[in-house]
């Protein structure tokens, strides 16, 4: 016969027992959650850095081959960069050089958030400023919508293609120049764009400027790629500013502006 001290040492036991059933559950359950809190941080990391890349070391779209851009602008990096030409409104070939290249010039563009107006110098990028001076005479950037603005890694509004998807181009490319400008690069590769620098696009590879060109509107590090022609007026500054706090289309770092920019006259004049 059991007494009664025995009774309750075996209940004793059967609630240790249960009590370290459930300790044992919660444990599986707490490394089951912990094991997909993990995964999804790994996920959300991953997808960071992949934003990252894709905003500093490639541009825009598709560009030539596998380079995209800003160029990914920074493409090889994710930068400004412009896909391989798929001409719509042509203004090839190259036009011959007819700027002054002792002069400054001053290129102004009216737009739908403000005007801009970029000083050019001639002397360190002839080609580059003979090349808008025609493009603005042939009325090629009115109408034009700025495509792409990036707000992270990289802090530029992109403009310059007649078809507003990043694709578009004169018809012909000018050579890469003043490279050196901005100081020689850094361990990463990298050189700072200041804030208010004009600088062209291009497919991420030499000599692929056309006639799309980034508007850098908060210092930026980026490979020492890209022409670097010009320098944006205070004004012009503040507006591109207010485009860029405006973010991007849908929530995305680099896209469409959600305050959408369009050039509306563009005119190249000596100063």
């Amino acid at each position: 016969m059991v007494t009664s001290d025995q009774r309750r040492r075996q209940l004793a036991r059967e609630k240790y027992a249960r009590q370290q059933q459930r300790r044992e559950e919660n444990r599986r359950k707490a490394k089951r959650r912990n094991t997909v809190v993990a995964a999804a941080l790994a996920v959300v990391l991953a997808a960071g850095g992949a934003v990252y890349a894709s905003v500093a070391l490639t541009g825009d779209d598709s560009s030539k081959g596998s380079d995209t851009t800003a160029g990914s602008e920074a493409s090889a990096s994710g930068a400004p960069t412009t896909p391989a030409p798929t001409p719509t409104k042509q203004a090839g070939p190259e036009p011959k050089l007819a700027v002054d290249q002792k002069a400054t010039y001053a290129m102004a563009l009216k737009t739908n958030e403000g005007d801009v107006t970029i000083t050019m110098d001639a002397a360190k990028t002839p080609r580059t400023v003979n090349s808008f001076k025609h493009l603005a005479d042939k009325k090629y950037f009115d109408g034009t919508k700025c495509h792409r603005l990036t707000t992270q890694g990289i802090f530029v509004l992109q403009c310059g293609d007649p078809k507003g998807d990043g694709t578009g181009d004169p018809g012909y490319t000018i050579p890469d120049e003043n490279l050196g400008a901005l100081g020689k690069a850094g361990a990463d590769g990298t050189v700072t764009f200041p804030a208010g620098t004009v600088a062209m696009a291009n497919t991420g590879q030499p000599g692929t400027g056309g006639s799309q060109f980034f508007l850098v509107y908060k210092d930026t590090k980026l490979p020492p790629s890209y022409t670097p022609f010009g320098k944006i007026d205070a004004a012009g500054l503040a507006a591109i500013e207010k485009v860029a706090a405006a973010g991007v289309e849908g929530g995305a770092t680099d896209g469409a502006p959600k305050k959408a920019v369009t050039i509306e006259k563009a005119t190249v004049a000596k100063k």
